[in-house]
């Protein structure tokens, strides 16, 4: 295993859903900390938000807690019943995971926004462009509270053939975002890509999911 950082996701024998917001489970699980952009540079503290992730016999399940305290960017009509392709326009917290370490460029991206919205996508980066499966159905579900100057965002992502559960002491390749606001400054990562331009698609930075 590279020197990438790791995140710890402890393993919950109580089944959690998407609303499990303050479930004290969460209390054990590595916080992960969202403070710069893209680019490798500072985000304002008005921006930063704080990762958790633990997994049970059901599924993976990760939590968000924004700072919001500039306007929101949603949809002001939200549809919950299906994927909303484009989320990524708006303000929104994302998860990408590769199941398997050997094959980073085949990966998952997860989001939901602060209204409750979602989207799943499988992708494989190849040399000649990103291959998006805009088709892909994870079974995912999300949640998500706006109080005040705080926004708490959780994904509930089943076990599938995609997603295969895993075994303790295993270690999943994965990266975190939050986008927030307008222009290029509106994209954090917690492992930036050092991209040129606004990237998060660089599976090469992404860091360790160890399972506990």
């Amino acid at each position: 295993m590279s020197s990438q950082p790791k995140i710890g996701a402890p393993y919950s024998e109580i089944g959690l859903t998407a609303n499990a917001f303050d479930h004290p489970a969460w209390k054990r699980a590595h916080p992960i900390q969202i403070t710069r952009k893209w680019s490798g540079a500072d985000a304002p503290a008005s921006r930063h938000a704080e990762a958790r992730i633990i997994w049970t016999d059901e599924s993976l399940l990760v939590r968000f807690v924004c700072r919001q305290e500039e306007p929101l960017r949603v949809n002001s009509n939200p549809l919950l019943s299906k994927k909303t392709i484009g989320l990524w326009d708006g303000d929104v917290c994302e998860i990408f995971i590769a199941p398997d370490p050997k094959t980073p460029e085949r990966y998952f991206e997860f989001e939901a926004s602060p209204m409750g919205e979602w989207v799943d996508l499988a992708i494989i980066l190849k040399p000649e462009g990103r291959q998006t499966d805009f088709e892909f159905q994870s079974g995912m579900s999300a949640a998500a509270i706006v109080d005040g100057s705080q926004v708490t965002i959780i994904m509930q992502i089943p076990w599938s053939s995609f997603l295969p559960k895993p075994q303790k002491g295993d270690a999943w390749r994965v990266n975190l975002f939050r986008c927030v606001g307008v222009g290029d400054d509106r994209y954090l990562a917690w492992q930036p890509t050092f991209a040129v331009e606004p990237n998060f698609h660089a599976p090469e930075v992404f860091g360790w999911l160890d399972f506990l």
